[in-house]
């Protein structure tokens, strides 16, 4: 394939992704990422910098996958092997208390967001939160307030040490914040909870 010479040159052609993949490896450029991505390796390139000194915008992904009982709240978006496969799709759906869900456009650009900027931090429980804050306007006042809700109680629930005795500790979660939502007391997390509903979560150590 023809290498474009200047940049003009470059942006006077129209190229399909395969294309400008084919252009990288040529030009021993990163050959990952999106279009846009790999248009502004080659734009970097062609104003002179070095092709040894042209670093992929996102990380790798990881080899190996998390599984569903690894994925919980403080888990990070990156390096530590979490992804959008079916996995993290039952999690979701645990957690947001649906039978079936569906990863959102809103999802992949906020995770996309935090591999461009090398957001190693980033958790799950942030992308949640990031997610909400962008449907906020959307939202009816007191789903919104329910969601909150159960949001701090799981995180409140993840941060009581006593709770990793447990497995599926968001199927335990769920069972408590049943219980906590049906009664008249203040909708929180607290560690006698625990003690007080072992009988229905006691399958669970």
């Amino acid at each position: 394939m023809k290498v474009p010479h200047t940049l003009s040159e470059f942006e006077q052609t129209y190229y399909y992704k395969t294309e400008l993949v084919k252009l990288c490896r040529q030009l021993e450029l990163p050959t990952s990422g999106t279009k846009a991505e790999l248009n502004s390796y080659i734009r970097e390139y062609l104003n002179g910098t070095s092709a040894t000194r042209i670093k992929p915008l996102r990380h790798k992904k990881s080899h190996r996958s998390l599984a569903y009982e690894e994925i919980n709240l403080d888990t990070k978006l990156l390096d530590s092997g979490f992804s959008f496969n079916q996995e993290a799709r039952k999690w979701f759906a645990d957690y947001f208390g649906v039978k079936r869900f569906l990863f959102s456009k809103q999802m992949a650009i906020i995770k996309r967001k935090a591999e461009v900027e090398h957001d190693t931090e980033m958790t799950v429980g942030d992308l949640i939160l990031e997610m909400q804050n962008w449907d906020q306007s959307k939202t009816n006042l007191s789903v919104e307030e329910g969601t909150y809700q159960w949001n701090n109680f799981v995180r409140d629930f993840f941060k009581d040490q006593a709770t990793a005795q447990y497995r599926h500790r968001l199927k335990v979660a769920s069972i408590l914040w049943k219980k906590i939502r049906m009664s008249k007391k203040i909708k929180i997390y607290r560690h006698d909870l625990l003690k007080k509903y072992d009988r229905e979560i006691k399958e669970y150590k």
